[in-house]
């Protein structure tokens, strides 16, 4: 497998004018770009903007230690990406996510499901690829698009769609429903309904595992934290000062922007003076990597590079996918706001679609292979309904669980008994 090496990289939106080069030397085309070396960003007069973008500064997004991935690179062996086996198994999950994003879709519109649902649809590379490869003992902190995170770390399908359906069985025993999906066992550390409030737990659950290896000689306590947000996120304080701590401290985390080009029904072109993502890293003091978030093999190997560099003490890596979602915001939203032609021109790039034709014109699947794990994903979700479906709900008893840190507080009368059962509990609670 070709080893990844990292360069510098510009956004290059579908709308957009391609400026000109920068007259200097021709970079190394950047793994997960067409596009070479760049330093004048593009216009926005396309998306109502007569202003052009002040012009970038030629900032390194990398250090040293990946300049030298080049040339490892160049005397690669082999030239494919992946193995059989890695192909099958980073198919699978993509389709696991599709598949299981259809199917909410559809019970939501049946009433099985109530609240906020935002699908994941068209962005499966970015949670496969980056998530298939870490070990269960890894973190990862999710947004409210938090479905496929939790697939792919390995929560069972049946208890994501039982949480879904608010019933007893799912992983969070109904109470956390789509935005917060949680698993101890499998240490998806939760989905957060608010933008930004994932990063400090994510750094949290960093400098455990630095304080584990350092400071109680946990010598073989490697672990490494995802903390995936979305480009909105990214002009948020908790951003910043987590990026700043993360850097100061070292700490074995990776910060995955999934940049699908929409905060709800702003365009991020419009709402950040600089939509170059990536440079905020090389700012504090760490690498900042931009990938084609459309192309699962393409993240995999910038995913390698940066989890590697966690785990072996190296610090933290800012990773920008550029990526997009196929579906509204959410399922309440009509998605009315995004231009036609941008939608099919990234529905034309489907990941799933990308990677089946990467492994067939390589000769390392067949498609009696891809209709069979197709099959297999129709069942898995088919029988996640079910489940979830014939599950039970929670008792009212529970209602106060988990609310507040003493079980002895506003939910829990005299008697001992929780309050929301008593039929009086809705009247005059205000003196409680």
């Amino acid at each position: 497998m070709a080893t990844a090496f990292w360069s510098v990289n510009v956004i290059q939106h579908p709308r957009c004018e391609r400026p000109s080069i920068a007259s200097r030397k021709p970079s190394s085309a950047f793994l997960g770009s067409t596009l070479k070396l760049r330093f004048n960003p593009p216009s926005r007069s396309n998306f109502g903007f007569s202003e052009t973008l002040r012009k970038s500064s030629p900032i390194s997004a990398i250090s040293d230690v990946f300049e030298e991935k080049k040339q490892k690179s160049a005397s690669s062996s082999s030239s494919l990406l992946i193995t059989k086996e890695e192909g099958l198994e980073v198919y699978e999950d993509m389709v696991l996510g599709r598949c299981f994003e259809d199917m909410c879709a559809q019970m939501y519109y049946r009433g099985k499901m109530f609240g906020f649902v935002h699908l994941y649809n068209g962005q499966e590379a970015v949670s496969t690829g980056f998530i298939k490869l870490l070990k269960k003992e890894d973190c990862v902190v999710s947004t409210y698009r938090d479905h496929v995170h939790a697939l792919s770390k390995g929560v069972p399908a049946r208890e994501v769609m039982s949480e879904l359906f608010g019933k007893t069985t799912g992983c969070c025993r109904g109470q956390g429903g789509s935005m917060h999906m949680f698993s101890k066992e499998h240490n998806v550390l939760g989905g957060f309904a608010f933008i930004g409030e994932g990063i400090p737990v994510a750094t949290g659950a960093a400098f455990t595992s630095k304080y584990r290896k350092e400071a109680l000689n946990e010598a073989d306590c490697d672990h490494v934290t995802l903390a995936f947000f979305g480009d909105g996120t990214c002009n948020n304080g908790q951003f910043y000062e987590c990026l700043n701590m993360a850097a100061l401290w070292k700490l074995p985390i990776v910060f995955v922007v999934e940049n699908n080009l929409w905060a709800i029904g702003m365009s991020h072109l419009r709402s950040t003076s600089d939509p170059e993502i990536w440079k905020k890293g090389p700012a504090f003091g760490m690498p900042g990597v931009h990938v084609d978030g459309m192309d699962v093999l393409k993240v995999r190997e910038v995913a390698k590079e940066a989890i590697g560099r966690a785990r072996r003490g190296e610090g933290p890596t800012l990773v920008e996918c550029e990526t997009y979602r196929f579906r509204g915001h959410s399922l309440a939203d009509p998605d009315e706001l995004r231009d036609p032609a941008e939608k099919a021109h990234y529905a034309a790039r489907d990941p799933i679609t990308a990677l089946k034709k990467y492994m067939i014109e390589n000769n390392l699947a067949k498609e009696g292979e891809f209709k069979a794990i197709d099959k297999k994903i129709d069942e898995i979700v088919e029988d996640s309904v079910e489940f979830a479906d014939e599950s039970p709900q929670p008792s009212r008893s529970q209602l106060l669980e988990n609310v507040f840190a003493d079980p002895k507080g506003f939910g829990i009368g005299p008697d001992g008994r929780y309050r929301c059962e008593d039929p009086k509990f809705t009247e005059g609670t205000a003196h409680v």
